[in-house]
């Protein structure tokens, strides 16, 4: 039995988390934290404010889905714990997951770093990668609701990261006009990013490609907080035998 503390539990991802691990019997919910509702409940436990339970409860695995601006003071307490972290909080930068990997490199808890624990938009990463290698002019439309406070998301940074790795040669995105230099959305690594934030919108991605007399469209739809679930209890399966840092869902799927 895998025991496992949620951080940000009153959220609604942290909620969702909670009610799936109440319901998985090789795992279980050993302590639910956010100090912003200490003292609620959630799947019938009362929700504690500080990080310091998991040792209390002798927990193996914390999962984060707290804000960009507590998770990296959550993962260096895990790691200097012996708690393996599953990390699914956005915002991380490359400054960051070096000094997780650093965190996680002394032999001790290891930590799980995906952007998107949603095995579809793992699979659109995979396919606009290929796609790439033959149609390598592209770009990416996110879309998320208006409290994501990140922009752009980790999944299109990723996405556009791994678009540029794949196609041959540099390329430079167009940018927009001398009046309007925001028009075309963010240069990342040459691919651009447009990042939409309204209400009624949870998660969304497209990658466009175009070609000579063609173009071609991955999207992938997130309707439900439910799509990311399967992913999260895979990695917290997994955490505890991949040594170090693990970034991304994908070497899961691979591994299958």
């Amino acid at each position: 039995m895998i025991r496992v503390g949620v951080l940000g539990a009153a959220g609604r991802m942290g909620r969702q988390v909670c009610g799936a691990l109440a319901e998985a019997p090789d795992l279980e919910l050993a302590a639910a934290v956010d100090p912003h509702h200490e003292d609620d409940t959630v799947e019938g436990m009362t929700i504690v404010g500080g990080i310091s339970a998991l040792t209390e409860v002798r927990a193996d695995v914390a999962i984060d889905f707290t804000q960009p601006a507590a998770v990296m003071d959550d993962a260096r307490w895990c790691l200097g714990h012996g708690v393996h972290a599953v990390i699914g909080t956005t915002g991380l930068t490359q400054d960051d997951l070096e000094e997780l990997a650093a965190l996680a490199d002394a032999g001790g808890p290891n930590a799980f770093v995906a952007p998107n624990f949603a095995i579809g938009a793992v699979l659109m990463m995979r396919f606009a990668e290929q796609a790439a290698r033959y149609l390598p002019d592209a770009e990416v439309l996110e879309f998320h609701h208006d409290r994501k406070v990140d922009a752009p998301s980790g999944t299109a940074l990723t996405t556009a990261r791994r678009i540029a790795a794949a196609r041959e040669g540099a390329r430079r995105a167009p940018g927009g006009d001398r009046d309007h230099p925001g028009a075309r959305g963010a240069d990342v690594d040459g691919v651009r990013v447009h990042a939409v934030r309204l209400p009624g919108l949870l998660a969304h991605q497209e990658v466009l490609f175009g070609g000579p007399g063609q173009t071609l469209s991955i999207r992938h739809d997130t309707t439900d907080r439910a799509a990311f679930v399967p992913g999260i209890l895979m990695a917290v399966r997994a955490v505890a035998s991949r040594p170090g840092l693990t970034v991304g869902l994908e070497s899961l799927l691979d591994a299958r």
